[in-house]
């Protein structure tokens, strides 16, 4: 592989950090706000904020 193409690789696992990033501050954000916010996980919540979704199981977050 040319050094020129890692370019493809590291912009897409910088992106992926950065909404994974994004993601979990606004999941513990909501998470800690439980008077306004009932549910966490209200994927409408995440949209609003022009978040990407990321259902609990892509996370690694599994219901018990």
């Amino acid at each position: 592989m040319d050094a020129a193409e890692y370019k493809h690789v590291v912009l897409g696992l910088i992106f992926l950090k950065y909404i994974s990033d994004t993601f979990t501050e606004v999941y513990n954000e909501l998470e800690n706000d439980r008077e306004h916010f009932s549910d966490s996980e209200d994927r409408d919540e995440y949209i609003a904020r022009n978040i990407f979704w990321v259902p609990r199981y892509k996370m690694g977050i599994y219901p018990e």
